[in-house]
């Protein structure tokens, strides 16, 4: 029942309270954005969601638009601001998600949405992450994530999704709350992980398969 129904409902009622209690913050932040990294203020990317469906996620964004003289944008390190990296480590940035989970896109705890450039490489397991909406955090996030690998951590978000209670996601908002006021990296970005791009590795392990054969 909470699978089905209970957790939808939770979803909705406490995203809804939440933009209205943290407005203020929203407010200020996206000036803040604005002033110190440009336009626009929200960073919109598109992510699968439940079975797969394409959405936009929205975040505000954590770098400048810098380029070098021929127009190319500098490399990621050198457009993320103290500031960015501030609304990262502080998980402020993810805060317009909030959005995507009254929409229905989103819950506040399940496996988070990944690139779409991924979907290719997913052995039929790992598919599973994506029977249920992805979440503002998850328990591979609260798992130590930047230091798991792509193929345990993907084991997590199955793991969520194989036991999915309310207990489960009170366990993991409990983990998250930990983590954020413990300022950790378990909460950054999964795209730009240590490990890699996890379609170009798996591609690469394909490859590799194929020529052994």
């Amino acid at each position: 029942m909470y699978k089905k129904y209970g957790k939808r409902s939770l979803d909705f009622i406490l995203s809804l309270c939440g933009i209205i209690v943290l407005s203020p913050i929203l407010i200020v932040l996206a000036v803040l954005v604005r002033v110190k990294l440009g336009s626009p203020i929200l960073f919109r990317q598109e992510r699968p969601g439940k079975d797969e469906k394409i959405f936009t996620l929205c975040k505000f964004r954590t770098m400048t638009d810098k380029r070098d003289a021929e127009g190319n944008l500098l490399p990621d390190a050198e457009r993320l601001t103290k500031f960015g990296k501030f609304l990262r480590a502080t998980s402020l940035d993810e805060l317009p998600e909030l959005f995507n989970i009254v929409k229905g896109d989103m819950s506040i705890i399940g496996p988070r949405p990944l690139l779409v450039s991924y979907l290719p490489y997913y052995t039929e397991r790992e598919r599973l992450r994506h029977s249920v909406r992805p979440g503002l955090t998850g328990l591979a996030q609260v798992s130590g994530r930047n230091f798991l690998d792509w193929d345990r951590r993907f084991q997590k978000d199955v793991e969520y999704v194989e036991h999915l209670t309310f207990g489960m996601d009170l366990k993991v908002l409990w983990m998250t709350v930990q983590t954020v006021l413990g300022h950790t990296d378990e909460v950054a970005e999964d795209t730009n992980a240590a490990e890699g791009n996890f379609a170009e590795i798996r591609k690469k392990q394909l490859e590799a398969r194929e020529k052994s054969l």
